[in-house]
């Protein structure tokens, strides 16, 4: 009798553990919803920093999964009401300066946005780590005080990505990414984004400032801070179209 009830207590705890368990893709597929979720609307500034000078770029950023993106610049003046929608695979550039729209190529998704050390790919969030990647558990680390995960992001032959490979961070309990680090092709470290001061927007905890610097870069970085966000909000694809692109404020 004793026998059979250690074996059952066994059993369930087997089970219960198991249940508890997260693969390294359940762990990526839970931070990428975190950071990304069904849709979104954002509003930021963006600040390149450079030795000598620096300048700020304000904008409102509307997304639905990963295929839909629409960014509007709200400032300064000389840039305001420049735009980027993203539709499936196309990506369309507003220049309210010269009256025209400029459709982009996919070879520019690894460009640098508006001088920026953020890529278009960055901005309108088309890569996934859960789709474009295998992941692979590298280890886990503390960083900054952050009990994480430590995870390899290794490009699928036929995904259109910019990077070789992808370290990224992600703290366990609450599944934020603290570090992601970006390495090239020949897998040397191309930039680092760190997430700093996580704060309340709606349902979910996230990073309000967020640091990109380059490998190479001295005394370089851009810094994102996000003033306002909302998730999983009712938003239709026609609203991603080139005439929102040039009217919407």
């Amino acid at each position: 009798m004793k026998r059979l009830i250690f074996c059952l207590f066994s059993l369930g705890l087997s089970i219960t553990l198991s249940a508890q368990t997260l693969s390294v893709l359940d762990i990526v597929k839970k931070a990428d919803s975190k950071m990304r979720g069904e849709s979104s609307y954002s509003e930021m500034t963006m600040t390149i920093v450079r030795p000598t000078w620096q300048r700020s770029i304000s904008m409102k950023i509307w997304t639905k999964g990963t295929h839909f993106a629409l960014i509007k610049v709200t400032a300064p003046a000389k840039d305001k009401g420049t735009g980027f929608v993203k539709r499936d695979k196309e990506l369309w550039n507003w220049i309210p300066s010269i009256d025209r729209l400029i459709k982009m190529s996919a070879s520019v998704m690894g460009q640098s946005w508006m001088g920026s050390d953020f890529t278009n790919d960055d901005m309108v969030r088309e890569s996934s780590m859960v789709t474009d990647y295998t992941q692979k558990m590298a280890g886990e680390e503390e960083i900054r005080g952050f009990n994480c995960y430590q995870i390899e992001l290794t490009p699928l032959p036929e995904a259109a990505v910019v990077w070789g490979k992808v370290i990224v961070w992600i703290e366990k309990e609450t599944f934020n990414m603290i570090r992601t680090q970006n390495l090239d092709e020949n897998f040397n470290l191309a930039q680092t984004l760190e997430n700093y001061d996580f704060k309340q927007f709606g349902d979910r905890t996230l990073p309000s400032r967020r640091e990109m610097t380059p490998a190479a870069g001295k005394e370089q970085k851009t810094v994102i801070t996000i003033s306002k966000a909302q998730y999983n909000i009712p938003i239709q694809e026609s609203f991603f179209s080139q005439q929102n692109l040039k009217t919407i404020q």
